[in-house]
């Protein structure tokens, strides 16, 4: 009984491990589920304990090796530290982002960050009617003037705020979620193409649609042309493989980076379902990251990105 207990939970590690390195997991809940790979990796430590204590020695050391890999998937976004970007460096671009959660966030609050930690770029997911205009009663267009973007009904709005000129730019492709996407020229003479997105929330069979769909269609990296950077909830973390296949083209997770690819992002101000790290801040290789940090903001669920980026000059 105990050699079946101990290969039946060294079976559970080696379905897990599959799905995230062959990035295997497909439709709902697969996709969902996989979220949590680093509380599996946490599992399977636990599991090699267990089956060591069933000292069924073979097991043990499988199970050993199953848990190491999940570990080392999941470890490197959780050191690291700041970095510097190719050749010269260049301006400093803080870029803050959040999910105002169907306008319900509060837009003070959210002013109030944007003043104190400086952001030179604002990208807000589930920007309505009413929250937009709380943001301008509350100073957004005073500290942040230029925008391009819409607000919308039902959670659909998507913009981008900034402090240097903004020029819309259109992003080919089809997809469920709009964004905002804009090319700036700062103050020193650099241009950076800057992109608001909001990935589907793969919580069915429709959205794991959807989810996959947009991701895809979300702008690559252009190792060869402007710098450019993405900044929203793009309901995947980096246990994703479309999120992975999306950085494969020439991004880097600025969390991950420095140290801080753990640091949840959602849910905010509950414990279930558990915190994962939905919300980031893709630049462009090319770019330095000296810091990231996740900040409260009341009245929504996601919690607020932070990144410092250095430009390439």
């Amino acid at each position: 009984m105990r050699r079946v207990l101990a290969w039946l939970l060294v079976a559970a590690c080696a379905a897990w491990v599959a799905v995230r390195v062959l990035g295997l997991e497909r439709g709902f809940p697969m996709v969902p589920l996989v979220a949590y790979t680093p509380l599996a990796a946490v599992g399977a430590v636990i599991v090699v304990v267990v089956v060591a204590l069933l000292r069924v020695r073979i097991a043990a050391v499988a199970a050993a090796l199953l848990a190491v890999v999940l570990v080392v998937s999941v470890a490197p976004r959780a050191l690291g530290g700041p970095s510097e970007p190719e050749g010269r460096p260049g301006p400093v671009v803080r870029v803050l982002s959040v999910n105002m959660h169907f306008g319900t966030g509060s837009a003070s609050a959210l002013v109030a960050l944007a003043r104190r930690e400086r952001a030179d770029v604002l990208s807000v997911q589930e920007l309505t009617p009413r929250l937009a205009a709380e943001l301008d009663a509350a100073g957004l267009a005073e500290l942040l003037p230029e925008r391009v973007g819409a607000p919308r009904d039902r959670g659909a709005g998507i913009a981008l705020y900034a402090r240097f000129p903004l020029e819309d730019v259109a992003v080919p492709g089809r997809r469920r979620n709009p964004l905002a996407a804009a090319s700036a020229s700062l103050d020193s003479g650099a241009g950076v193409e800057l992109v608001a997105v909001h990935a589907p929330a793969p919580q069915s069979r429709q959205g794991t649609v959807d989810w996959r769909a947009d991701l895809r269609a979300f702008p690559p990296a252009t190792p060869g042309g402007p710098v450019r950077i993405l900044a929203g909830d793009f309901n995947a973390t980096l246990d994703h493989a479309e999120l992975r296949r999306l950085l494969d083209t020439g991004y880097e997770d600025a969390a991950a980076s420095v140290g801080a690819g753990l640091r949840a992002t959602w849910p905010n101000g509950r414990r279930l379902p558990p915190p994962v790290a939905i919300d980031h801040v893709l630049a462009d290789e090319r770019c330095g990251v000296r810091a990231f940090s996740v900040h409260p903001i009341p009245g929504t669920d996601h919690r607020a990105v932070l990144a410092e980026l250095v430009l390439p000059r």
